[in-house]
């Protein structure tokens, strides 16, 4: 990954901070588009180790995967915000953009048990048929905190 800001002394790796955060979640809100018209969901989610993948699952039935057979591009935003007026100088909010598409459910695949392992709750939903199990190749994260600083990290 590349980075289109730079770090002074003393301060924490954005993409250690980045790890942090999705690692420290359970859900993000997915954001999907049809013909111009925004939509927003909550997913649970799991990420590669290496941060170029999000996972997550949903029904072949809902508006979401509509919006992505219909255009793959999408976003996935994290929070760590804890509804407190404080918030707006200490929360971290990342959001992640990339491409979607659907990938295998075989039960050896190592994203599903990562994502399994994460949502057990889950397991009988994502396998399913009706379930499609989704990747987001990452191309950029976009993190901002201390309530105005903007830092892009570019997925190589």
């Amino acid at each position: 990954m590349t980075k289109k800001a730079t770090r002074s002394a003393g301060q924490v790796d954005p993409l250690d901070t980045v790890r942090r955060l999705l690692e420290s979640q359970q859900v993000a809100v997915l954001a999907t588009h049809n013909q111009g018209q925004p939509y927003g969901t909550l997913v649970g989610f799991s990420v590669s180790p290496n941060l170029k993948s999000l996972f997550f699952a949903t029904a072949r039935t809902t508006r979401k995967f509509t919006n992505i057979v219909a255009d793959d591009r999408v976003a996935m935003t994290f929070d760590d915000r804890m509804r407190a007026a404080a918030d707006f100088y200490e929360a971290v909010g990342v959001t992640a953009s990339g491409r979607a598409t659907e990938v295998s459910k075989s039960p050896r695949s190592a994203n599903l048990k990562r994502f399994l392992a994460r949502h057990p709750h889950l397991e009988e939903f994502v396998l399913s048929p009706n379930c499609a199990f989704l990747r987001v190749r990452v191309e950029k994260y976009v993190m901002v905190r201390r309530f105005q600083e903007v830092i892009e990290l570019v997925v190589a």
